[in-house]
């Protein structure tokens, strides 16, 4: 296996590291990091919930005396700042004598900013940058958008039949889907810290929004409503989508309804990750998925989107798009 082969498939054990904490680290970035020496992993780390520690502080330490000499395979560079809660990750690689660092990509903290990757080479670390660059993106889309946009990453979450209803006439929706799909929807609420629905979904389904599956119970993320009205127990209330910038540790928004609050998001511009959950069923009428969503023409309703994966869920489709 060649060096960039290597280089690959230690920054890819990395980016599987770096999702487990996905929805947990905000404001600070769900980091993978990898200790390898003499092809064999000698230390492992992903950002810990709060943010610290840091992924590689927690690799060094169960590597030990063996990081000496080694390469470290991390997601994002290591970080140039001291924190009240911790050191600076590039000082601790420093110390601990490491020979190269490999990171998938600089960090757009102005306290970071190629600062770490100066600092390492000024010790003589071997330092490349680059390597599964846009595996790294999608795994930290969240901290980048907030670094990037000054708000969550939002993905939005449709579950409808083939012609597009969310519910009968009645407003009957459980279940659209089957139960595969609804626990992958399960897991999607894990990997964000936060979830909103609007008013007429409150009221109409009194939805809990929490994980319902073993293990995971604890990762149930914050619970918001998009309404002008008063709030309620429990909730966390949102008068506009745009008032989602004012969210505190929240880089990963999921939006799961209904059709007016999804079409309010749309006609913002403010959706990067489209789930649609897709029921092999037909309503006839019954509620439409969206409404307005702001469009002048047809013509400016393409191109808005990449289809980037797809999957048979039991009897249903899922389809996950990116906003182009």
């Amino acid at each position: 296996m060649g060096p960039l082969n290597a280089d690959s498939r230690w920054m890819a054990a990395a980016l599987a590291l770096s999702e487990r904490s996905r929805g947990r680290t905000a404001p600070n970035p769900n980091v993978g990091c990898v200790i390898v020496k003499q092809g064999r992993v000698v230390g492992r780390g992903w950002t810990q919930p709060g943010g610290r520690p840091h992924a590689e502080a927690m690799a060094l330490a169960e590597a030990g005396e063996a990081a000496r000499g080694a390469t470290v395979y991390t997601t994002l560079e290591p970080c140039a700042h001291v924190s009240p809660r911790g050191p600076a990750c590039s000082d601790l690689l420093v110390a601990a004598g490491v020979a190269r660092v490999v990171a998938a990509l600089g960090d757009p903290d102005a306290r970071t900013n190629g600062q770490g990757a100066e600092r390492l080479r000024a010790a003589g670390i071997d330092v490349a940058e680059g390597v599964a660059e846009a595996g790294a993106r999608a795994a930290m889309a969240g901290f980048l958008t907030r670094q990037a946009k000054g708000r969550p990453f939002v993905t939005l979450k449709l579950a409808t039949s083939l012609d597009g209803r969310i519910a009968m006439a009645s407003g009957e929706s459980r279940w659209i889907t089957g139960p595969e799909a609804r626990a992958h929807a399960h897991v999607e609420r894990a990997r964000h810290e936060a979830i909103l629905v609007g008013r007429a979904t409150f009221e109409a389904d009194a939805p809990g929004l929490d994980v319902r599956l073993p293990g995971l119970e604890d990762r149930s993320p914050r619970r918001l409503l998009l309404t002008r009205g008063k709030g309620e127990t429990g909730w966390e209330v949102l008068a506009s989508p745009s008032a989602i910038a004012n969210l505190e540790t929240v880089d990963h928004l999921l939006v799961e309804g209904g059709a007016e609050t999804a079409s309010s998001f749309l006609r913002a511009g403010l959706v990067d990750r489209l789930l649609l959950y897709r029921a092999p069923i037909l309503i006839g009428a019954g509620r439409d998925a969206l409404g307005d969503i702001g469009l002048a023409d047809l013509a400016s309703a393409h191109g808005r989107w990449k289809l980037n994966d797809t999957r048979t869920l039991g009897s249903d489709r899922l389809e996950v798009y990116a906003a182009s």
